[in-house]
């Protein structure tokens, strides 16, 4: 095996902001200019087809609205991941009984459950460039308040047009950070079931533990399905709704992948920062994201504390406590990130790169002149994340929530719905009528309190600076608060609010303002009070957003300018569109002397299994396995064909082989270009036909999000071999195998 270290200069020249390797997170209408290097990867499915979103595989690709998913079969099942399936689990789930721990299948259709209030299924349709009618009439001259004013109400609408059919519902997306606005157009379906999850033992196997590690081994898969009402129509969920009928669905291949094939990955990565400055990663790395590691770890180890002591605490907030935990890792795998490769240094040498290649011409200094005026927004942004970070989390009630997302919508409802802020027009009440209806399967009165009084403690321990005058006044906080007596204060409130019921939230719909200011729950009266001060930090927040919209699309303009005139095309950063990413099973050298392979199987979990969670495994799997209950999903070898890395061909190296496989192959490993979001998402071969969902990255791979290193950024995907294993031997889910199209490849 042969390999030599890549130079810092070598580095930074491959390391642009222009897409490399197997880099970039493609929007649909940007593939038909891919041929080349999707040939390049095998890809036998035309760049023209996956360009088109009336096509088989894109018209199967689905969103959640915070994961991705992808139809499996003609009566509208949908396979995305356990995680993003959890709050669907949890919703129903009690500690009687408890569906995260034990799993849940439906034999029939009349058995498959709600999916929860807020739970949809959008499936894009159309997705139209608007730039002209969102940006491009508005005078450069026009102050930050207004610009930012004016492009809302464009955006709001150029909505309304695309809503006038109610079962479609619309948004106005910016694209390289307000250069380019697309409008997105997708049919929503409201009536979403829970079909099939494995037992948390599967489906999240390792736990926090193994979370962004690998050799991994977690099944974290689950199903659901979408309902119409008996017109075929979009409609809230009802018992004779009918399911879905998709325009197309993707086959699976029960055959999978090897080592060395080349793979597409379609779904909606939420967000990325390739983009940014040296500067902001500074501020990252420095302050913002040790801040919320803080946080949050307070937050998990209140929850868990109090969850060990009160089994229906544990249900109620399992979806939440997993989620904060996902977000911690993640944050300090960026922080992990920084030190191991020096981004700040790789951003500081593009950014030099850049202004060096303005330099070179008079007729680019417009360019100079973004990047300037860039820096100095960028640094008012990062004062106004100080200002109001610890004001934020001193709100962190999810009463106080309540009240003051009650209050906003009342005041919002006495302007013209066209004039209203986004999140609170007449197109939004359902889903913020099912926002108030979900606490009632994720609140606790007890845990809440406690979360609460811990920020507030936080807050008082700030200088008097970052201090809110309203928020003191509003708790009656001053130097000499004493936390007990804070906390019985703040107790009562919760034994006094009609808040703490689904039916007390529910009724403060359609109150006015007037009946917010007259009344005596105190979550109410605090939330009328801080309606003003929290209102004037929105309106600096909007300011800001209206500089950024004048001054980043103009860095922007400059950065593809750059790479355009080097060859090289540019993807947006992610904002949870979908896109399209290739790549390669492969594995990667993860550190001196250690080379990570593609494949893990079922014996390797069961080498890794222990008596307590999260390493216990089902005894039914254990039964099937050791009773070698697997035709057709157990290999001897899946490396017909070593990885062949990008690199070698700039210098001289050999990609080590894959090692064998002598069981039924669980997850694997590609290249492909992920981010959060794309948890869900559709792996498929080089035919499009679906061999995996990608569901998490290595951990090495964590600070991809502000930078690709094609050397050692993997994605891990579940094997759809072991989904079709589990569900032939292990959990005899028959019926769901009997109506999804399956179909094997012989080896070539």
């Amino acid at each position: 095996m042969k390999y030599s270290l890549l130079g810092s200069a070598l580095l930074v020249a491959l390391t642009t902001t222009s897409a490399i390797a197997d880099e970039g997170q493609w929007q649909v209408h940007q593939l038909a200019d891919l041929q080349p290097q999707l040939s390049a990867k095998g890809i036998r499915l035309p760049a023209s087809q996956l360009a088109d979103l009336s096509q088989y595989p894109m018209n199967a690709i689905v969103s959640l609205g915070y994961c991705s998913a992808s139809f499996v079969s003609d009566k509208g099942l949908v396979i995305t991941n356990h995680h993003c399936a959890y709050g669907a689990i949890q919703h129903n789930s009690t500690a009687q009984n408890n569906l995260i721990a034990n799993g849940f299948l439906a034999k029939e259709l009349a058995s498959e459950l709600p999916a929860g209030p807020q739970e949809r299924l959008y499936i894009t349709e159309q997705v139209l460039d608007v730039t002209a009618q969102v940006s491009g009439g508005l005078a450069k001259e026009a102050g930050a308040l207004e610009r930012y004013e004016a492009i809302e109400n464009n955006r709001k609408k150029l909505i309304k047009e695309c809503e006038s059919d109610a079962n479609y519902r619309c948004n106005v997306v910016s694209f390289h950070h307000g250069m380019e606005y697309f409008l997105i157009k997708q049919l929503m379906l409201q009536d979403v079931r829970l079909v099939y999850a494995p037992p948390e033992s599967v489906g999240n196997f390792g736990g926090d533990i193994d979370n962004y590690e690998y050799p991994r081994h977690t099944g974290d898969f689950a199903f659901l399905r979408g309902y119409v009402g008996k017109d075929g129509k979009p409609a809230p969920y009802a018992v004779d709704n009918v399911p879905y009928q998709p325009k197309s669905h993707l086959t699976i291949n029960a055959s999978g992948v090897r080592a060395g094939d080349g793979i597409l990955l379609a779904g909606y990565p939420g967000q990325t920062s390739r983009y940014r400055l040296a500067e902001e990663i500074a501020f990252a790395a420095s302050w913002q994201y040790p801040q919320s590691i803080a946080t949050y770890q307070q937050m998990i180890g209140t929850i868990e504390k109090m969850g060990a002591a009160n089994a229906d605490f544990q249900v109620k907030y399992a979806s939440v406590v997993k989620s904060h935990h996902n977000r911690m890792k993640k944050l300090k795998g960026l922080l992990d990130g920084f030190k191991a490769t020096d981004i700040y240094g790789i951003k500081q040498q593009q950014q030099q790169a850049l202004a060096a290649w303005i330099a070179a011409d008079d007729s680019r200094a417009p360019y100079q002149q973004a990047l300037t005026e860039l820096a100095a927004v960028v640094k008012a942004e990062q004062d106004f994340v100080k200002q109001t970070y610890y004001f934020d989390n001193a709100k962190r009630s999810d009463l106080l929530k309540a009240a003051s997302d009650l209050y906003r919508l009342s005041v919002e409802q006495q302007k013209p719905d066209a004039q209203r802020d986004i999140g609170y027009q007449d197109r939004d009440l359902k889903m913020f009528e099912g926002r108030l209806k979900r606490l009632e399967k994720s609140f606790a009165k007890e845990v809440d309190l406690a979360l609460w009084t811990e920020q507030l403690a936080v807050y008082l321990a700030q200088p008097n600076e970052l201090r809110v005058e309203a928020l003191d006044k509003a708790l009656g906080l001053d130097a000499a608060t004493d936390m007990a007596a804070l906390t019985a204060k703040l107790q009562s409130w919760y034994q006094q609010s009609s808040l703490s019921t689904n039916e007390g939230r529910l009724s403060w719909l359609g109150k006015t303002p007037a009946d917010f200011a007259a009344s005596d729950d105190p979550f109410i009266k605090a939330a009328v009070a801080l309606f003003d001060v929290s209102m004037a930090f929105e309106k600096q927040q909007k300011q800001l957003a209206g500089q950024m919209s004048l001054v980043r699309p103009a860095y922007m303009q400059a950065i593809i300018a750059y790479n355009k005139a080097q060859g090289r095309p540019v993807y947006p950063d992610a904002n949870s569109t979908l896109r399209v990413t290739y790549g390669t099973v492969d594995g990667y050298p993860a550190a001196d002397g250690v080379y990570k392979t593609p494949f893990t199987t079922v014996a390797g979990m069961l080498a890794k299994q222990k008596s307590e969670a999260p390493f216990l495994v089902p005894q039914k799997l254990v039964d099937a396995y050791k009773a070698e209950a697997y035709q057709g999903y157990y290999y001897a070898d899946l490396a017909a064909q070593p990885a062949k890395h990008w690199w070698c061909a700039m210098v001289t190296c050999e990609a080590p082989p894959a090692l064998p496989i002598n069981s039924v192959p669980l997850n694997f490993l590609s290249s492909a270009d992920t981010t959060g979001g794309n948890s869900g998402s559709a792996v498929m071969n080089a035919d499009g036909e679906l061999v995996g969902l990608n569901f998490d990255s290595t951990y090495e791979s964590i600070s991809k999000d502000w930078y690709f290193n094609p050397a050692i950024t993997r994605a891990i995907h579940v094997d759809i071999r072991y989904v079709l294993w589990l569900m032939q031997y292990v959990d005899k889910a028959d019926n769901l195998l009997a109506e999804m199209d399956i179909k094997t490849t012989k080896p070539e």
